[in-house]
Protein backbone atom coordinates (compact mmCIF):
# COMPACT_ATOMS: atom_id res chain seq x y z
CA UNK A 1 0.00 0.00 0.00
CA UNK A 2 0.97 3.41 -0.78
CA UNK A 3 -0.20 6.69 0.02
CA UNK A 4 -3.53 6.25 2.28
CA UNK A 5 -5.89 9.05 2.32
CA UNK A 6 -9.51 9.45 3.14
CA UNK A 7 -11.82 11.88 1.55
CA UNK A 8 -15.14 12.67 0.31
CA UNK A 9 -16.88 10.70 -2.42
CA UNK A 10 -17.03 12.62 -5.72
CA UNK A 11 -19.40 12.18 -8.52
CA UNK A 12 -16.22 10.91 -10.80
CA UNK A 13 -15.70 8.26 -8.41
CA UNK A 14 -19.06 6.31 -8.95
CA UNK A 15 -17.52 3.70 -11.96
CA UNK A 16 -14.87 3.08 -9.33
CA UNK A 17 -17.40 2.30 -6.66
CA UNK A 18 -19.80 0.60 -9.25
CA UNK A 19 -16.76 -1.69 -9.80
CA UNK A 20 -15.49 -2.53 -6.34
CA UNK A 21 -19.64 -3.29 -5.16
CA UNK A 22 -20.28 -5.51 -8.00
CA UNK A 23 -17.74 -8.19 -6.63
CA UNK A 24 -20.00 -8.54 -3.84
CA UNK A 25 -23.06 -8.46 -5.35
CA UNK A 26 -22.58 -10.96 -8.11
CA UNK A 27 -19.82 -13.43 -5.85
CA UNK A 28 -21.02 -12.63 -2.54
CA UNK A 29 -24.27 -12.89 -0.02
CA UNK A 30 -22.34 -9.61 1.59
CA UNK A 31 -25.08 -7.96 -0.45
CA UNK A 32 -28.63 -9.07 -1.04
CA UNK A 33 -28.63 -7.16 -4.20
CA UNK A 34 -28.72 -9.30 -7.36
CA UNK A 35 -28.12 -6.87 -9.99
CA UNK A 36 -24.87 -5.12 -9.68
CA UNK A 37 -26.25 -1.27 -10.16
CA UNK A 38 -24.32 0.68 -13.03
CA UNK A 39 -22.16 3.81 -12.55
CA UNK A 40 -25.19 5.95 -13.52
CA UNK A 41 -27.15 4.37 -10.67
CA UNK A 42 -23.80 5.24 -8.11
CA UNK A 43 -24.48 8.76 -9.14
CA UNK A 44 -27.62 8.71 -8.16
CA UNK A 45 -27.27 6.72 -4.72
CA UNK A 46 -23.86 9.41 -4.18
CA UNK A 47 -26.33 12.10 -4.61
CA UNK A 48 -28.85 10.98 -2.80
CA UNK A 49 -26.82 9.89 0.68
CA UNK A 50 -24.79 12.78 0.38
CA UNK A 51 -27.39 15.27 0.72
CA UNK A 52 -27.97 14.44 4.99
CA UNK A 53 -24.66 12.30 5.32
CA UNK A 54 -21.20 11.64 4.69
CA UNK A 55 -19.88 9.29 2.00
CA UNK A 56 -15.92 8.71 1.69
CA UNK A 57 -13.78 6.28 -0.34
CA UNK A 58 -10.48 6.25 1.03
CA UNK A 59 -7.73 5.99 -1.65
CA UNK A 60 -4.52 4.47 -2.19
CA UNK A 61 -1.47 5.63 -4.52
CA UNK A 62 -4.68 7.78 -6.56
CA UNK A 63 -7.06 4.64 -6.38
CA UNK A 64 -10.14 4.42 -4.85
CA UNK A 65 -9.47 1.12 -2.85
CA UNK A 66 -12.73 1.39 -0.64
CA UNK A 67 -15.84 3.41 0.40
CA UNK A 68 -18.15 3.74 3.54
CA UNK A 69 -21.22 5.71 4.27
CA UNK A 70 -24.06 6.33 6.45
CA UNK A 71 -27.82 6.43 5.79
CA UNK A 72 -31.23 7.12 6.91
CA UNK A 73 -32.70 4.64 9.19
CA UNK A 74 -36.04 5.50 8.99
CA UNK A 75 -37.92 8.83 7.87
CA UNK A 76 -39.82 9.16 10.92
CA UNK A 77 -38.07 12.02 13.31
CA UNK A 78 -37.90 10.52 16.34
CA UNK A 79 -35.14 8.77 14.19
CA UNK A 80 -32.72 11.73 13.45
CA UNK A 81 -30.27 10.41 15.78
CA UNK A 82 -30.05 7.10 14.16
CA UNK A 83 -28.00 6.01 10.96
CA UNK A 84 -27.24 3.04 8.82
CA UNK A 85 -23.68 2.53 8.29
CA UNK A 86 -22.25 0.27 5.05
CA UNK A 87 -18.41 -0.29 4.02
CA UNK A 88 -17.37 -2.19 1.09
CA UNK A 89 -13.49 -2.52 0.13
CA UNK A 90 -11.84 -3.71 -2.98
CA UNK A 91 -11.53 -7.35 -2.64
CA UNK A 92 -7.31 -6.92 -2.92
CA UNK A 93 -7.46 -4.86 -0.07
CA UNK A 94 -9.39 -6.28 2.57
CA UNK A 95 -7.59 -7.13 5.87
CA UNK A 96 -4.94 -3.74 5.40
CA UNK A 97 -6.90 -2.00 7.86
CA UNK A 98 -8.95 0.04 5.33
CA UNK A 99 -11.71 -0.78 6.33
CA UNK A 100 -10.85 0.44 10.14
CA UNK A 101 -9.43 4.22 8.50
CA UNK A 102 -13.09 4.72 6.55
CA UNK A 103 -15.13 3.84 9.66
CA UNK A 104 -12.89 6.32 12.65
CA UNK A 105 -13.42 9.00 9.83
CA UNK A 106 -17.43 8.10 9.41
CA UNK A 107 -17.94 7.54 13.17
CA UNK A 108 -16.08 11.33 13.52
CA UNK A 109 -18.10 13.05 11.27
CA UNK A 110 -21.21 11.28 11.94
CA UNK A 111 -20.56 12.33 16.17
CA UNK A 112 -19.80 16.07 14.72
CA UNK A 113 -23.37 15.56 12.84
CA UNK A 114 -25.26 15.02 16.41
CA UNK A 115 -26.01 11.11 15.34
CA UNK A 116 -25.67 9.56 18.86
CA UNK A 117 -26.56 5.85 17.41
CA UNK A 118 -25.21 3.57 13.97
CA UNK A 119 -26.65 0.09 12.75
CA UNK A 120 -25.23 -2.00 10.13
CA UNK A 121 -26.75 -5.01 8.92
CA UNK A 122 -25.13 -7.88 8.15
CA UNK A 123 -25.71 -10.79 6.42
CA UNK A 124 -24.67 -14.13 8.39
CA UNK A 125 -25.13 -17.95 7.66
CA UNK A 126 -24.61 -20.55 10.16
CA UNK A 127 -21.87 -22.29 8.54
CA UNK A 128 -19.40 -19.95 6.37
CA UNK A 129 -19.44 -20.65 2.98
CA UNK A 130 -18.49 -20.30 -0.55
CA UNK A 131 -20.34 -16.95 -0.73
CA UNK A 132 -20.24 -15.75 2.92
CA UNK A 133 -17.91 -15.37 5.50
CA UNK A 134 -17.92 -14.16 8.95
CA UNK A 135 -15.31 -11.34 8.56
CA UNK A 136 -18.15 -8.81 8.39
CA UNK A 137 -19.54 -9.70 11.79
CA UNK A 138 -15.95 -9.69 13.31
CA UNK A 139 -15.27 -6.42 11.97
CA UNK A 140 -17.84 -4.97 13.49
CA UNK A 141 -17.37 -6.49 16.82
CA UNK A 142 -13.75 -5.31 16.67
CA UNK A 143 -15.19 -1.65 16.21
CA UNK A 144 -17.07 -1.54 19.06
CA UNK A 145 -20.09 -2.60 17.87
CA UNK A 146 -23.19 -4.96 19.87
CA UNK A 147 -24.96 -7.92 17.92
CA UNK A 148 -28.61 -6.29 18.97
CA UNK A 149 -31.15 -8.71 16.34
CA UNK A 150 -30.33 -12.20 14.40
CA UNK A 151 -33.71 -12.37 11.90
CA UNK A 152 -33.74 -16.14 10.42
CA UNK A 153 -33.85 -16.61 6.25
CA UNK A 154 -34.63 -13.14 5.45
CA UNK A 155 -32.85 -13.11 2.43
CA UNK A 156 -32.16 -15.37 -0.38
CA UNK A 157 -29.82 -15.31 -2.81
CA UNK A 158 -27.64 -17.94 -4.64
CA UNK A 159 -30.27 -20.50 -4.35
CA UNK A 160 -29.58 -20.71 -0.37
CA UNK A 161 -31.28 -18.41 2.80
CA UNK A 162 -29.02 -16.04 5.10
CA UNK A 163 -29.72 -14.39 8.10
CA UNK A 164 -29.69 -11.20 9.00
CA UNK A 165 -28.04 -9.71 12.13
CA UNK A 166 -28.41 -6.34 13.14
CA UNK A 167 -25.46 -4.71 14.99
CA UNK A 168 -25.79 -1.25 17.00
CA UNK A 169 -22.84 0.84 18.58
CA UNK A 170 -23.49 4.40 20.57
CA UNK A 171 -21.57 7.23 19.64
Amino acid sequence: MGNISIRDVQISDAPRLAEIYSYYVENTAVSFEYNAPTADEFVKRIEHTTEKYPYLVCIDGGKVVGYAYAGEYSTRQAYDWTTTTSIYVDKEYRRKGIGTLLYAELEKRLKEQGIVNLLAGVATCEEEDEYLTHDSSKFHVCKGYTQVAHMKSVGKKFDRWYDLLWYQKRL
